[in-house]
């Protein structure tokens, strides 16, 4: 691979267009709605809607104390990335921020975990969406996975202002299913109406074994789930250089962090458990869905679950549209193939969008092979890969405040309240997430798998280092 020298409006990468395209080529299409919907809808995914029956069945009610302090450190992580983003919006700013602010290899780490992190994500969207599609028919998941990949990347061969607007509506979906699901509860505890009304009451919070019916291991061991819910809330990072107005929309869309999980996940949880005790959930099945079932309200199962399988479908979509922009970041600076740097005519990274999807086929694989454990599988892998875009924006904004705050650059217009000490203390709980998936046996697998991983990136920055001696990605910080 060499460096990558592309064509006008592309070879300076931090120069801006004045043709309202961004610095990087891209079309600012994204406008305040459509980003504030990719923020809430990004962390409403099937972390939340499939993935909390196993940690329900593992937490119990305790399980909404995870939320909630996990929902803190996210909005901790949020608030450090917006600092970055105010002081220098681009897209890919993931990588961008390690490569400027810890250095080329770390960039170069970033960039291409991120993209494997999109990729297994988008493997862990359609195996949930061919999970829910057993719900109505007895077909195997492999052949949902494959025609669901197929849609989705034929969806992604559009322009950034339609995909937005399908993000949008895919979130407004999620967004309404979850405030109705919530509103229904509310009428159950008040008024006991349908199967579940005589029974129903906040009770079951701490009357069926407790509030920690496993112990406080048992809460513990569910962090791993609860943080691979959260994982996409950083997508907005990704859009700023497609976004209109990024220093006046991505701010409001980050501040909406907090509320975003006070009702969409402990709001959620706490009607769910109040009216079906926790002992009635099981792994594998959407508590959303089991809920509506206990209650005897069938169609509403129905109706969740479609919402459940467009919620994976648009996260799957998010991965799609992601991947493609960071292998192209990688390109432009000289870290990934020259072919990548290509956009079509509605500013669309083809040819990285195309890999990616063809890789998410391996999702297809998967479900051939192991339809019963595949998301346990890819979920536990995509919690780790997703983490380290977390770390690198933690350890970017600490060294960025420091320069800051000594004069050598700019003050950002959003400062990250409480850092430097909220950002340690974030990573800090992030390592402790990642130890309690070396405990854990089922999560254990991506560990193994991170070093390898780590090896191949290793030698192929080597490789590229010595094959473009003069390139500045490669050149010490």
């Amino acid at each position: 691979m060499t460096s990558p020298k592309v064509d006008k409006g592309q070879e300076e990468p931090q120069a801006a267009a004045a043709d309202g395209t961004s610095a990087e080529g891209y079309q600012r299409a994204l406008g305040a709605r459509q980003i504030q919907m990719i923020a809430i809808g990004g962390a409403i995914g099937t972390g939340l809607f499939l993935g909390a029956g196993k940690a329900i069945a593992k937490a119990g009610p305790s399980l909404i104390l995870a939320y909630a302090i996990a929902g803190l450190v996210i909005f901790f992580i949020m608030r450090a990335l917006g600092e970055l983003l105010m002081y220098r919006p681009v897209s890919g700013s993931f990588s961008e921020y390690a490569r400027e602010f810890i250095g080329p290899f770390a960039g170069f780490v970033t960039g291409w975990t991120y993209w494997l992190f999109w990729v297994v994500t988008g493997i862990t969207e359609v195996t949930a969406a061919a999970q829910y599609m057993t719900f109505w028919f007895d077909i195997p998941q492999w052949v949902s996975a494959l025609i669901f990949t197929i849609i989705l990347y034929g969806v992604n061969l559009i322009s950034v202002k339609l995909f937005g607007e399908l993000e949008f509506w895919f979130s407004m979906v999620k967004v309404t299913a979850i405030v109705g699901m919530i509103l229904i509860c509310a009428g159950i505890l008040t008024l006991g109406f349908s199967d579940a009304g005589d029974s129903a009451s906040v009770t079951h919070l701490w009357a069926d074994g407790g509030f920690f019916p496993h112990g406080i291991t048992g809460t513990l061991m569910t962090l791993q789930i609860v943080m691979f819910a959260f994982l996409a809330v950083e997508l907005v990072g990704v859009t700023a250089g497609e976004s209109k107005d990024p220093k006046s929309v991505l701010p409001k869309a980050i501040n909406t962090v907090p509320w975003r999980i006070a009702v969409f996940y402990v709001g959620a949880l706490v009607m769910i458990l109040s009216v079906v005790p926790w002992t009635e959930f099981q792994p594998g099945i959407s508590p959303f869905v089991a809920a509506f079932q206990k209650m005897g309200l069938g169609l509403g199962a129905g109706i969740v679950n479609f919402v459940v399988l467009t919620a994976a479908l648009s996260s799957c979509n998010s991965g799609m549209y992601s991947t493609g922009r960071m292998l192209r970041d990688l390109a432009l600076n000289g870290q990934g193939p020259k072919v990548f740097t290509r956009l079509t005519r509605s500013g669309t990274p083809l040819v990285g969008t195309t890999v990616s999807a063809a890789l998410m086929l391996v999702g297809v694989w998967i479900n051939y092979q192991w339809p019963g454990d595949a998301f346990a599988y890819v979920v536990s892998f995509a919690t780790i890969s997703g983490m380290w875009a977390w770390i690198m924006i933690l350890v970017s904004q600490i060294r960025y405040r420091r320069l800051a705050d000594r004069g050598v650059l700019a003050q950002s217009g959003f400062r990250a309240p409480g850092a430097p000490y909220t950002s340690i203390f974030s990573l800090a709980f992030i390592g402790m997430v990642i130890v309690m998936m070396g405990i854990d046996k089922d999560a254990r697998i991506s560990l193994y798998c991170a070093p390898l991983w780590a090896l191949i990136l290793g030698v192929s920055y080597l490789v590229l280092k010595a094959r473009n001696p003069g390139n500045k990605a490669f050149a010490g910080r």
